[in-house]
């Protein structure tokens, strides 16, 4: 018995060391639905059950057999690229936080709801035929470059260690964050199909897609929210090239994609933050 119970054991005992021996960063897929943190759990219990583990519990903290980071929240109604730190790497999530990122974003003229995108209760209609593509991209010009935003109440910014989006849900009253500085690099209407619009936009650290598309509908004399929101870019790693889907969470898969780091390029692991 004991002989056939260490030949059992082995193998599992050696792919869990391969996988615990990974230091670096790659990008996984996340698609509409789920929170980042739902696919990061499914992405450590997918790699924890093909090393063999029983009955994984990625949320189980203490003693973690598999220390992995995300770098960045995706809003659950988003999809596209989720940076992902394991082993050492998890310190060099710092550098996907305050990046540049691109993003496409539908927009929906006419209607505003209290989260800024499609998930929540509409709570203004206004007409919008008066706008015209000109106008968009003209007002366009004023959120390029260095400028001062409002971040959504509903976001995963903290008040007394708490995220505002769960305060709201709660039922507590929650007052506005202060305006504070981000930088749009580029920012192009791809398309204009009123009441719907599309944008590509590449910002740095700390923007928010959500409070620009309020901010444009009232420019426009209007409103707006964010109807579809994907993450195309995020540092080095790109949806097309980068972005691994589920069927390919694999540690083979991984091994493939993984950018290894040094430990000069180590930083200080910052807590997860909504960008």
């Amino acid at each position: 018995m004991a002989g056939n119970l260490s030949s059992t054991v082995a193998p599992v005992s050696s792919s869990l060391s391969r996988l615990q021996a990974l230091n670096g960063l790659f990008a996984v897929y996340k698609k509409q639905g789920p929170t980042s943190a739902d696919v990061l759990n499914a992405l450590k219990e997918a790699l924890l059950k093909e090393a063999g583990v029983q009955n994984p519990n990625p949320r189980k903290r203490r003693k973690q057999s598999l220390k992995m980071g995300h770098g960045g929240t995706l809003d659950s109604a988003a999809s596209g690229v989720l940076v992902v730190g394991v082993g050492n790497g998890t310190k060099m999530l710092s550098t996907m936080l305050t990046g540049s990122k691109k993003y496409v974003a539908v927009g929906e003229l006419g209607k505003a709801t209290d989260t800024l995108d499609a998930t929540g209760s509409v709570i203004l209609e206004k007409d919008f035929e008066h706008i015209t593509r000109p106008d968009v991209e003209a007002k366009l010009k004023a959120f390029t470059g260095d400028i001062m935003q409002v971040p959504p109440l509903y976001s995963a910014l903290k008040k007394d260690g708490q995220r505002l989006s769960v305060l709201l849900k709660k039922g507590h009253k929650v007052e506005a964050k202060p305006a504070r500085p981000v930088t749009v690099y580029n920012l192009t209407l791809l398309e204009f199909k009123p009441p719907l619009f599309t944008l590509d936009i590449e910002c740095g650290g700390g923007f928010y897609v959500r409070s620009l598309v309020d901010d444009l509908g009232k420019a426009l004399s209007s409103c707006a929210h964010v109807k579809e929101l994907t993450r195309t870019k995020q540092g080095q790693f790109t949806l097309q090239e980068h972005a691994l889907r589920e069927e390919q969470w694999t540690l083979e898969h991984i091994l493939r994609s993984l950018q290894c780091c040094s430990e000069g390029e180590l930083e200080p692991e910052p807590p997860e933050a909504e960008t």
